[in-house]
């Protein structure tokens, strides 16, 4: 955590505050089963726009022994959120998209345009439900799983842990997209500080 001298905080009270809020704030965008960039962009008071790294199909591999997850052909994708003022990476994240259980209008959006999952399923008014499957905070990012391959973060803070969540898109019964989502944990600091700033 940074110090308070790095806040303009003048007593330890009031840094004790700001290191509740941040921790507040990163409990209540890591627990919700909304869409996380709404909250992002609530959080951060910015829009957030979307870079694809990288969308490929992929082999079923461990995660469909498991009876987890299915619906073949699977569907990697690789995404950053960027904050539009700022230019910080927000978030990184890793969809597997289970095309079976996918609406082909929105498999179509997903293999063809640089737009957040959220926002694509916005607008194409389709009806969803997601389910909280995993969050809190871990010093690496998990490989393997439905993950399927070894990759690093945009954001890599030094001997610092990350927040996460893994939650599952559902359409009807079914998980379509199964999300995980790797957050900067420097990103509410920015915002406080900005906050700080302005009232300079």
């Amino acid at each position: 955590m940074t110090g308070a001298k790095d806040w303009g905080v003048n007593s330890h009270k009031e840094k004790t505050v700001y290191d509740f809020l941040e921790k507040l704030l990163f409990e209540i965008l890591l627990r919700t089963d909304g869409r996380t960039t709404d909250i992002l962009e609530t959080l951060l008071d910015e829009k957030m726009t979307v870079r694809v790294i990288s969308q490929e199909q992929v082999e079923a591999g461990d995660f469909e022994q498991s009876g987890e997850i299915s619906g073949a052909p699977y569907f990697r994708r690789e995404s950053i959120l960027i904050s539009a003022k700022s230019n910080i990476v927000v978030s990184h994240n890793i969809a597997l998209v289970c095309s079976k259980y996918v609406p082909a209008p929105m498999f179509e959006a997903l293999t063809a345009r640089q737009e957040g999952i959220g926002k694509t399923i916005s607008r194409l008014g389709l009806q969803t439900s997601r389910r909280l499957v995993d969050y809190g905070w871990r010093s690496e990012p998990e490989s393997g799983g439905f993950l399927q391959k070894p990759f690093k973060l945009y954001f890599s803070p030094i001997n610092e842990p990350m927040p996460y969540k893994k939650y599952c898109i559902y359409y009807d019964t079914v998980p379509g997209i199964h999300m995980m989502e790797y957050f900067n944990p420097h990103m509410i600091r920015h915002r406080l500080n900005r906050f700080m700033n302005e009232q300079h």
